[in-house]
């Protein structure tokens, strides 16, 4: 069966979102900046267990800088224009005595970032996350526990030009998004 990707029926702030490097001076306000979180918290988890746990912080801030720090270095140069940061948490365990491991949790983070990320391109803000960070050092900086887990530090902000952004950043912003086409995907359809 012979199966193309749909150009006219993917909603703009799916299709649109992209995880763009070039980050403009424009501040985020601090309410757009919660709505975005908020909408994450909408997305589906196994048992309604919701183990998504966030640090976010706006750029001038010390916790922005604390952030800033654990980046590694071929995502420092261009992050460290972003307005805001969030930084991605899993709580590993299932609330009910936490001891058992949540299964899911990864996963359901992963729907939580998602979400956040639809949000943010429905709002005109871009939303870049990086597994590129120290997990250790940020578990240490924030005192996390054992069963908190950091799997992402999202970039946030508006678009600026990308001719603001030194190599290989300026090729790589400019190379066209390309997805693998749905045929090799779809392992059986019916």
């Amino acid at each position: 069966m012979s199966l193309s990707n749909s150009e006219t029926t993917i909603i703009g702030a799916i299709k649109n979102r992209w995880s763009a490097r070039s980050f403009s001076e424009q501040a985020i306000a601090k309410n757009d900046l919660l709505t975005i979180i908020e909408a994450g918290t909408w997305a589906f988890s196994a048992m309604n267990e919701q183990p998504w746990q966030v640090i976010a912080a706006h750029k001038g801030t010390e916790t922005y800088n604390k952030i800033l720090s654990t980046l590694m270095p071929g995502n420092t140069p261009w992050a460290q224009h972003a307005a805001a940061f969030i930084v991605t948490i899993v709580r590993t365990t299932l609330s009910k005595d936490g001891i058992t491991a949540n299964g899911t949790a990864e996963h359901d983070l992963g729907a939580f970032n998602a979400t956040m990320a639809i949000q943010g391109s429905a709002m005109g803000i871009i939303t870049h996350p990086m597994g590129g960070f120290d997990k250790n050092k940020t578990k240490e900086i924030f005192n996390l526990s054992e069963t908190q887990k950091p799997m992402a530090v999202i970039a946030l902000g508006y678009l600026d030009s990308v001719d603001k952004l030194p190599e290989p950043y300026k090729t790589r912003e400019l190379s066209p998004r390309v997805r693998k086409p749905i045929n090799e995907i779809i392992l059986g359809h019916e």
